[in-house]
Formats: structure tokens, sequence, C-alpha cells
């Protein structure tokens, strides 16, 4: 690993992970970015090449960042950089936030919570072909799947142009606000859009959504 991005608002966070990075790969070159923003432009200058930047190797993203949802930098690794190991690294273990990130490319998720030198750990384990998964993330992921015949049913349910819209943005890990702002809607009314389509859909979560939305071919 000879380069590494940090995607991540909080200065002293961001400081530990460039230290986590460097500590579990010596020698690697880490930038950093503090917004959405800011991560989406250099994912896509060095996807692009410019100004003779070859990519990264590794990259570790925050989720909850002040301009956004760390997804959508996530995303552009993924079709700009799919050599690039893409890690969240966040303090939220639910649905609504792990499985957005996984679709959208995601290859490991840690939680900042846990002591340094597992975190270290995690990281390492890329080089042995292990993803990096927090034993809380690695949990939830089991029982989910466990679980996911309960959505099954839903990819045959019929809906809406606008609804199919909806389906695809929540899957894609965006906020009601943010949903509403795209599509130049209230944030009441997507509200009752996701509420209709979790009624029909037959399931309870933005994850149970994802995957609905994936088989439907709506996201990757």
């Amino acid at each position: 690993m000879k380069s590494g991005l940090v995607v991540e608002d909080l200065p002293a966070t961001r400081r530990w992970l460039g230290e986590a990075l460097e500590a579990a790969f010596p020698g690697i070159a880490v930038k950093s970015a503090a917004t959405r923003a800011a991560g989406l432009a250099l994912a896509s200058e060095c996807g692009l090449g410019l100004h003779g930047k070859q990519g990264f190797d590794v990259a570790l993203v925050d989720i909850d960042l002040p301009d956004g949802t760390g997804v959508d930098v996530i995303a552009m690794l993924r079709d700009r950089m799919p050599q690039t190991v893409t890690i969240v690294t966040t303090i939220f273990d639910d649905d609504a936030h792990v499985f957005p990130a996984m679709l959208a490319g995601a290859r490991g998720y840690l939680l900042k919570e846990q002591p340094r030198e597992q975190f270290v750990s995690g990281l390492q384990g890329i080089l042995r072909g292990e993803p990096p998964l927090s034993p809380a993330i690695a949990r939830r992921m089991i029982a989910h799947f466990n679980t996911a015949g309960l959505v099954v049913s839903g990819e045959d349910v019929e809906l809406t142009s606008r609804e199919t819209e909806v389906l695809r943005l929540v899957a894609k890990g965006l906020t009601h606000g943010e949903i509403a702002t795209l599509l130049g809607l209230s944030r009441h009314t997507i509200i009752d859009y996701i509420k209709s389509l979790y009624r029909k859909l037959n399931v309870s979560s933005r994850a149970e959504a994802a995957v609905v939305a994936t088989r439907r071919g709506l996201v990757r």
C-alpha cells in the first residue's frame, strides 16, 4: 500500500486515521479531505490521472460529513479507481448506514471506537485478503442475510416511476432532505413515498429496501 486517502471532517480523528494507515502500512503517502466535496474532488482528479496523480491504494471514508454523505465518495472511488480498497470508518453500526455504503462499493467497515491496535490489525488484514470488518459489523451482516428472504417478495411489486426513483435514492444512502431537494418535492412528501414503498415491498428498513433496489437493477 503506497498511497492512501482519508475523508473525515473532525481534525483530531482525521489525524488519528492517517496515523493508523501509517502504522498499518509503513511508508504510505496519505492525503486527506474534510468534506464530501473535497473527497469527490480528490477522487475525480486522481481517477482521471490529473497532475500526475495515480490514484489511491486504500481509502478511509466517513459517512456522516458536513456537506453530505460519504457514500457518494465511495461510489466515485468505485467507478474511477476500482483497484482502491475503500473502507468505511464511522461510529454508526446500523443497517441504514452499513448496507448503502457496502452497496456503493465499500470493501470494509471499521468502527472508529475500537482500540487502535484492533483498528490497525483490521487494516493489515487487507494484505492477507481479509475484508476489514469490525466484529459488530460482521455479526450484523450475518444476521441480516440470514433473514434476507423477507424482501424477496418485493422484487415483483409494480412501482410508479416516482416510487422507483425514490427507492433508487434511498438505496444510495441519501437522506429524506437530500432526496426532496433532488426531486423538487417537500420532505414530508418524500417521507410519505418511503412509507408507501415500505408497505408495498413488505420491508421495514433502508437496508431491506436497498436489497430490493439492487435486485431490481436500480443500484450496483
